[in-house]
């Protein structure tokens, strides 16, 4: 490397420091490099969940012809499993093993279970269908063959992303758990980014041979990604040997109970739940609301999207700035829950008067204020989670955030046709019901937020904590 590119190198990399909102997370023991690699099981999961929402979605009811309610129920099957990344979590912190770790072998499972997902679909798909050979399949055989692969790439996220969190928040300090937060779900929303415009790449001449190598290539990466991210990673000692002599770990049930009765735990799940369910019932509402009511066309409704995604990415970024100087995450979490309450009037609004420079600004704004209330939420968690609880901790997190999101989308569908159904008054209508009922559940998130920080300040004698 000459002596330019090394001062080009040494100016990137100083920069990187000052202005990247999670560059900051790194301490001499974890240095930023090593963050970097963990935060690949983020990247993982994030090109498993474009494939199965994306990619997958649109190619088989495009392309191999699966009716779209049947489409819709294999997407809705990996949240069967949200529920149980509480237990996952509670076992990856009580885990004993042979080798001294508790985190990675969890993770390795979840990877497993990931592939194995990703090596049955394209076959199950490929008969599901009724393609080729499979024709000659019974067609129960596909449907129960595509359903078991959705379950298994579905549980397989659910416990790498609990369990990698959980293990993100062992490595580091508390002061630095909010950069952190912020890095995992940059780096969730870079994986879901590039797979998006690969699969995409790799599928314009589709034939069901050019699908099954895609899928399959997924399913290697899965491996390997999540393999570099926790390599070296836990060290061995952080879990107690099998045969060491000592009491017997709680239960679950126990530890369970342990954890809702402390620091109102259970109060934070629900300003979790509500608020997620509010800002997830539009995300099946955006394109056809842009299409239908807008008269936007296709490339115009699908830059929705990323346009969401770029604002989600905003929320996240400033998020992790403000919070790792103090400020105190439930406050972070009510301020996304407001911004998204006129962001949900900009849509409304924008349909009534016909202007799409509006609804683009309020799509936008939906995803910056998400970003800043799941940011809140998950580091408000980190913070309060017990030191031997933290994967429970997080996997109740995950479990409430994951399940309000399915419902609210499931919702939001069955909200929109049913108003539409019932009224018969317009294209507009059925809309304007599920985003105002959006609206009505911020303000409820808001008012379980203050309600926490009220007993916050009468605990602790004083104000709530603010931003140093």
């Amino acid at each position: 490397m000459n002596r330019v590119s090394q001062s080009m190198m040494r100016a990137w990399i100083g920069m990187g420091t000052r202005f990247l909102p999670f560059a900051d997370a790194a301490t001499e023991e974890v240095p930023l490099s090593r963050l970097l690699r963990l935060s690949l099981f983020q990247v993982s999961a994030g090109m498993s969940l474009v494939l199965l929402v994306g990619t997958l979605n649109r190619v088989m009811i495009v392309e191999l012809g699966v009716p779209a309610s049947l489409v819709a129920v294999m997407l809705a099957l990996p949240l069967i499993f949200a529920p149980l990344r509480a237990f996952i979590g509670f076992k990856s912190d009580t885990h004993r093993s042979e080798l001294g770790w508790k985190r990675v072998p969890f993770i390795y499972k979840g990877a497993m279970v990931q592939f194995g997902g990703l090596a049955l679909m394209p076959f199950a798909l490929l008969v599901l269908a009724g393609r080729g050979h499979a024709a000659e399949v019974p067609h129960w055989v596909g449907q129960v063959a595509a359903g078991l692969a959705f379950l298994l790439v579905g549980a397989g996220v659910h416990i790498t992303q609990t369990v990698g969190l959980a293990l993100a928040t062992d490595l580091t300090p508390e002061e630095k758990q909010p950069q952190v937060v912020g890095l995992m779900y940059v780096a969730l929303l870079f994986g879901s980014i590039v797979s998006a415009l690969v699969f995409g790449a790799l599928l314009v001449d589709f034939t069901p041979g050019r699908l099954v190598q895609v899928i399959q290539g997924a399913g290697v990466a899965t491996l390997v990604l999540i393999g570099i991210a926790v390599w070296k990673q836990e060290a061995r000692g952080a879990a107690r040997p099998r045969k060491a002599a000592q009491a017997p770990d709680p239960t679950f049930n126990e530890s369970w109970a342990c954890f809702i009765a402390g620091d109102k735990a259970l109060h934070r799940l629900i300003a979790v739940g509500v608020g997620t369910l509010a800002f997830s019932m539009q995300d099946v509402m955006l394109e056809p609301y842009g299409g239908q009511i807008l008269g936007l066309q296709v490339s115009g409704t699908t830059a929705l999207t990323a346009l969401m995604a770029g604002g989600g990415l905003a929320g996240f970024s400033l998020a992790s700035y403000i919070l790792g100087r103090g400020f105190e995450p439930f406050r972070m979490a009510s301020i996304g829950a407001l911004v998204g309450i006129p962001a949900f009037l900009m849509i409304i609004v924008s349909g009534f008067a016909g202007l799409p420079a509006l609804f683009a600004l309020g799509t936008l704004l939906i995803g910056f204020g998400a970003g800043l209330f799941g940011h809140g939420t998950l580091t408000a968690t980190m913070n309060h989670a017990p030191e031997d609880q933290r994967g429970l901790a997080l996997g109740a997190w995950g479990a409430v955030q994951a399940t309000a999101a399915g419902v609210g989308v499931a919702l939001g569908g069955v909200i929109r046709d049913g108003v539409a159904a019932a009224t018969q008054s317009g294209k507009l209508a059925p809309y304007v019901a599920v985003y105002t009922l959006e609206m009505i559940l911020l303000v409820a998130a808001i008012v379980s937020m203050l309600s926490i920080h009220d007993r916050s300040r009468r605990a602790t004698g004083g104000p709530a904590p603010h931003m140093k």
